[in-house]
């Protein structure tokens, strides 16, 4: 391919890299759609300059790409530094500074959770009446010594832990956006998933066999059931929005408590990541229940105590909990 043509298939990308990386565009920031034509452009006129280098051998178009690259370059990777920074922003300051800005809701959400489960679990465990009301005595025997384990014995941990994950953050995502129903349905899920909880503890009670029980519930159980509850807790925050919204209007409270609390649900997103994978790597594996229930216990401290620290302090800085860190 000779020069002219080379440079006449080429020059509109060129054209276009140069725009976007003109010194005149750094003082206003990129949009997200135009930094990631910046990045497919940068790599693609880093192949022309490649190729101009080897096989074309003309200094002027050479010093051309080279300059046009090099320019690019410190967009893009700067560019991606900024993302990290983002990023790191979000863990260490947006994230914990909303749940604790919600700490009151999230103090509701955990009582709408661990109350009906201590209510219910009691009351079929001491209640005859309750426990026959459950299931047939062959269903709750059958439960007890042999279902409830396998359903952590899955032959595939991998696809376990991922399909765990998938519903935690579903199960997550309705109680955050169940919120809008002026907390009604919010408080529901938190009451059934308590429920539920209490309906099998009680059953192992009856049984005589609550040590089981609990070895299998609390390596994952402790931060999986913490997370639903900081979900839970930011949609009981965005209901309340919509019954008081305080001296905002209405309509501004609710736009605000709706971006804190999507700033909640994704920062759980990676918390379900890791309860998932302690649930299909470690609960149902055969390891001592003094180890498996030792590591659920330290991962949910060490995670309680980072929302709490570093929460604390970015909210004493200024930092709302919103998008964009403040």
């Amino acid at each position: 391919m000779d020069i002219d043509r080379f440079v006449a298939r080429h020059q509109d990308a060129w054209h276009r890299l140069g725009e976007l990386s003109a010194p005149r565009r750094r003082r206003h920031p990129l949009s997200p759609v135009e930094l990631d034509e910046l990045v497919v452009l940068y790599q693609r006129v880093s192949g022309h300059l490649s190729y101009a280098r080897t096989e074309l051998g003309d200094p002027t178009l050479v010093t051309r790409l080279t300059n046009l690259v090099a320019t690019a370059n410190g967009l893009v990777y700067g560019s991606r530094a900024r993302r990290r920074g983002s990023l790191r922003r979000f863990f260490t300051a947006t994230f914990p500074s909303a749940v604790w800005r919600n700490r009151w809701f999230v103090l509701w959400s955990t009582l709408l959770t661990v109350v009906p489960a201590l209510v219910i679990g009691l009351w079929i465990s001491h209640s005859d009446a309750a426990l026959q009301a459950t299931a047939p005595a062959a269903v709750r025997e059958a439960y007890v010594n042999h279902d409830f384990a396998s359903y952590y014995s899955s032959p595939s941990a991998a696809a376990f832990a991922t399909q765990v994950f998938t519903n935690n953050v579903r199960v997550a995502m309705l109680a955050f956006a169940a919120g809008i129903l002026f907390c009604a349905f919010t408080a529901w899920i938190l009451v059934q998933n308590g429920a539920n909880v209490g309906l099998a503890g009680g059953m192992f009670a009856a049984a005589g066999q609550q040590s089981k029980f609990w070895g299998l519930i609390l390596p994952h159980g402790l931060l999986e059931i913490s997370a639903v509850i900081i979900a839970g807790g930011a949609g009981l925050r965005l209901g309340w929005t919509l019954i008081d919204p305080s001296d905002r209007r209405r309509a501004a409270a609710l736009s605000e408590e709706g971006q804190r609390a999507a700033m909640v649900v994704l920062g759980l997103i990676p918390v379900f990541g890791i309860a998932g994978t302690i649930e299909g790597f470690i609960t149902g594996r055969g390891l001592p229940t003094v180890l498996r229930v030792g590591i659920g216990a330290a991962v949910c401290a060490a995670f309680w105590a980072y929302v709490v620290i570093l929460g604390r302090d970015a909210t004493a800085r200024g930092v709302t909990g919103l998008p964009g860190g403040r």
